[in-house]
């Protein structure tokens, strides 16, 4: 596919790149049906869904990535722009250190529902469930994780962050894009319907839960669970402890009583994946 050189920032095909924080700041309304990646692994996790991208916008000094980009992973339906480092920088409104830009349809990636994302009752499932997660890190890096283990599928409470969220999409390296989510429209009857209708072995962590051993799914199936994590000042709230099948606490020394909640799924998940392979 052609790549365009964009000598003039008013230039119509660079709107979706234009006053990029002050359009993230008012959320999905900012930018309707359209989200933007930066630098390479989350444009490169892009490019890997046809369809998904709109457009690329690089600095001139990356148009040799872009080349290879295309080559490799060319959709047709891109457009690839090049522009003055300064006429990129000028357009976004802040310096865009990498020199690499991409703009992506939402189109169905909002409208999925819980039985999107968890695998059929004949196979093996983990999912994780995040309720009030709303800090932009914590929501990139809790997708990272979940990459790492092999999640199948992340379902969001109603009030947490973007996962597309620029930042929240480049912390989590692109898997954001790579793992199916759901955003949950009624959060008691989902949490109930993860037990009920996908037969789900619901893990909660709370520190008010049992000291977990190492195996976590210690008296329930091993093969489909869903870990519950709660925002890191309040935890699971009551809904979603009452629907939990159990709840663990993580071990820590005197005096600590908290952790990071990517760090603490990584640690259930991980216990979860020696138990299910041991």
């Amino acid at each position: 596919m052609p790549i365009t050189t964009i000598d003039h920032a008013e230039d119509p095909r660079l709107e979706d790149f234009r006053d990029i924080m002050t359009r993230d700041g008012r959320g999905p309304d900012g930018r309707p049906g359209v989200f933007i990646g930066e630098q390479p692994l989350v444009v490169e996790a892009m490019l890997d869904r046809p369809g998904l991208v709109r457009r690329i916008l690089v600095a001139e000094n990356k148009r040799d990535w872009l080349e290879r980009m295309l080559e490799t992973r060319g959709d047709p339906g891109v457009e690839a722009l090049v522009v003055p480092r300064t006429m990129m920088e000028t357009t976004a409104g802040f310096p865009i250190h990498r020199g690499i830009l991409a703009s992506g349809n939402r189109i169905g990636i909002d409208d999925r529902r819980l039985e999107d994302i968890v695998p059929g009752s004949d196979r093996s499932a983990t999912i994780l469930v995040c309720e009030s997660i709303r800090n932009i890190d914590n929501i990139g890096m809790l997708f990272r994780v979940a990459a790492a283990f092999g999640v199948d599928g992340v379902l969001l409470s109603p009030d947490c962050h973007d996962p597309l969220y620029r930042k929240s999409l480049r912390v989590s390296i692109g898997h954001a894009l790579r793992i199916p989510f759901a955003r949950s429209t009624d959060w008691s009857s989902d949490l109930e319907r993860l037990g009920d209708e996908h037969g789900l072995w619901r893990i909660g962590a709370s520190i008010d839960g049992t000291p977990s051993a190492d195996d976590v799914t210690a008296s329930g199936p091993r093969d489909r669970i869903a870990v519950l994590m709660g925002s890191e000042f309040d935890g699971l709230g009551t809904i979603a402890t009452t629907a939990c099948d159990r709840l663990v606490r993580i071990a820590m020394a005197p005096g600590v009583d908290s952790l990071n909640v990517a760090v603490a799924a990584a640690i259930l998940l991980d216990r979860h994946s020696k138990a299910d392979r041991g």
